[in-house]
């Protein structure tokens, strides 16, 4: 696997969705999500153009399990977009739950791009809705900074991360998924079917170092 390139003005690392939700503490948590931490912090000192995302849902968001009466956490039903796994409650807007990780220190990151912010409507991807139309304005952001290439971190790999480096290529960028930096939650075999997606797509797996 290829280490991270010295990164130039054309690339941006996009940090996907560290927040205390996805740590082992949080209500939605990701197996060792605080490893990335000082990973990440380390490989945001590389680059100059920083995106983060972060998840920001209502209380009453229709991902959760807790709006669909008789439903369980981790369950699929059908929304109007398509197929939606249901979760427990995460990332509820204005909740310390929603918080970025803490420890976490990117100071020089100059956008942050909330996300599942529509109770209606699921958003892994931090270009893109799950209604697969709505756009976050993270595309139009990047280009219009000049960038062709963004590498991406964070959590976790086989939802918000590849959804993410997808809709990137859908955009004509090229991506590539720091592995070291991420964590997979992996349900019902997801992570290995995210890395062969993201590989279908032109997404490069590389190392930190």
């Amino acid at each position: 696997m290829p280490p991270v390139e010295p990164p130039d003005d054309e690339t941006a690392l996009i940090v996907v969705d560290v927040q205390v939700g996805f740590l082992p503490c949080g209500s939605l948590p990701v197996p060792e999500g605080d490893d990335v931490v000082p990973i990440i912090n380390a490989l945001a000192r590389r680059y100059a153009t920083v995106v983060l995302t972060q998840d920001w849902h209502p209380p009453d968001h229709l991902s959760f399990a807790s709006a669909h009466p008789g439903r369980a956490p981790f369950e699929t039903i059908a929304l109007p977009y398509g197929p939606q796994v249901l979760w427990p409650d995460h990332c509820v807007m204005g909740t310390p739950d929603a918080a970025f990780a803490p420890g976490l220190d990117i100071p020089h990151a100059q956008a942050v791009i909330r996300k599942g912010c529509r109770r209606a409507v699921d958003s892994y991807s931090g270009f893109l809705e799950a209604d697969r139309t709505t756009r976050t304005g993270l595309d139009g952001y990047l280009a219009s900074r000049g960038i062709r290439t963004v590498h991406l971190c964070g959590l976790a790999t086989d939802f918000c991360v590849a959804w993410t480096a997808l809709d990137a290529r859908r955009f004509g960028f090229a991506a590539a998924v720091i592995e070291e930096a991420c964590r997979g939650i992996d349900l019902d075999g997801s992570l290995a079917r995210a890395w062969a997606e993201m590989e279908a797509a032109g997404v490069r797996r590389i190392a930190a170092a």
